[in-house]
């Protein structure tokens, strides 16, 4: 296993990062199988993974970890969690059932999720970096950063606002240009950030429905990877780069997953190799349905409207990402929380800013029939 120092904190750190959103599920999908998840966790452990990422809202993964990390394991592991915006009115509170849950007493790393415009704002109107401050002098957190889903220009202004300790956003071969990017990646550890990504396979876009085109120009290389080797290959080429996320569901994903990061450094594509993943994403990007680059220029939205968000979750499904499963994330977390595409009063200011002069009110009318699945 390849390791990376982690910008100014004391770890050393695998550059493959096992995510815990999609632990392995019982049959009757009641829960997670503890047996095996507990299993994949020390495997990952016994064979050089020490970088471990959950949350509250991923049910009984922060639970578990807690469980897989007794007999000795977690003096071995960094673990990382993060606080929602819905934890942020009492934020110690939520803090310490977190701890109980992982059954320590320190976490290494603690993230405010997602940060955007709206969030930003109430961690600045509520103080919150000081509340991390202080639960770093109380020993409850090591070190604290944030994860990032928005625009370049939001990126910047937080980036810049604090010392923080490390970020998280998501690229893929893919998503090279947006939400932030390449562009963003640089401009983060340009200024000393250690930087882990998230979603280098799109939650398994890249993996679990390839498109016959673009199988077929990796078949055509002279190299006999599997999808999820290139996309893996492609984001842990950046030397910016010091954590690749994966989340893992089953112990022949791991495996495949630690075998590939055994291998792998950076710099390591060739030329013809780049050419073939710059061919992938070519035929990708033709089947995008909304071209939103999240720049975020129509936030905040006076109806509240997750925009950008709306439209990468549409643009998911047209690539072949299940459509049951993109809906009922929309739905729970934007459509129940007044953030849906059903809230635009078509008011129009958001077109009127669009620097890609998209017709928003008409693809988000779209984009909700489509998640909701209605006729």
């Amino acid at each position: 296993m390849n390791y990376s120092k982690f910008g100014k904190t004391e770890l050393e750190v695998s550059r493959f990062g096992m995510g815990c959103m999609r632990l392995p599920q019982l049959p009757d999908k009641s829960g997670i199988d503890e047996t095996e998840a507990i299993r994949m966790i020390r495997y990952a452990v016994d064979n050089g993974v020490n970088y471990f990422d959950t949350a509250c809202v991923y049910t009984g993964s922060e639970e578990l970890l807690g469980k897989a990390m007794k007999d000795g394991y977690r003096e071995k592991a960094v673990i990382v969690t993060k606080m929602f915006d819905t934890q942020y009115d009492t934020p110690e509170k939520c803090l310490d059932e977190q701890l109980s849950r992982l059954q320590m007493d320190e976490i290494d790393i603690y993230l405010f999720h997602g940060l955007g415009m709206r969030n930003w704002q109430r961690v600045k109107d509520l103080d919150l970096i000081s509340f991390m401050e202080k639960m770093k002098q109380k020993g409850k957190i090591r070190h604290f950063g944030f994860s990032f889903h928005g625009g370049i220009d939001l990126f910047r202004e937080i980036v810049d606002a604090y010392d923080w300790a490390m970020c998280m956003i998501e690229i893929n071969y893919l998503d090279e240009h947006y939400p932030v990017g390449v562009e963003g990646l640089r401009y983060a550890a340009g200024k000393g950030l250690p930087v882990t990504v998230m979603e280098p396979l799109k939650g398994g876009l890249l993996t679990k429905h390839v498109p016959d085109d673009v199988r077929t120009v990796f078949d055509k290389s002279s190299v006999n990877w599997t999808p999820a080797e290139w996309g893996l290959r492609w984001v842990a080429d950046f030397p910016e780069v010091s954590v690749v996320l994966s989340g893992v569901s089953t112990m022949e994903q791991l495996k495949e997953n630690i075998k590939i990061f055994d291998q792998i450094t950076t710099g390591c594509l060739s030329s013809d190799q780049k050419e073939t993943l710059r061919h992938a994403q070519k035929l990708y990007h033709s089947k995008i349905k909304v071209r939103c680059t999240s720049c975020g220029y129509c936030l905040p939205c006076p109806a509240n409207v997750e925009i950008p968000a709306i439209f990468r979750f549409r643009n998911r499904v047209s690539f072949g990402d299940s459509v049951e499963r993109m809906g009922y994330v929309y739905r729970q977390f934007f459509v129940e929380k007044g953030m849906g595409a059903d809230q635009c009063t078509e008011c129009g200011k958001c077109e009127k800013v669009c620097p890609q002069h998209l017709s928003i009110i008409e693809k988000l009318k779209e984009a909700h029939a489509v998640l909701c699945q209605e006729k």
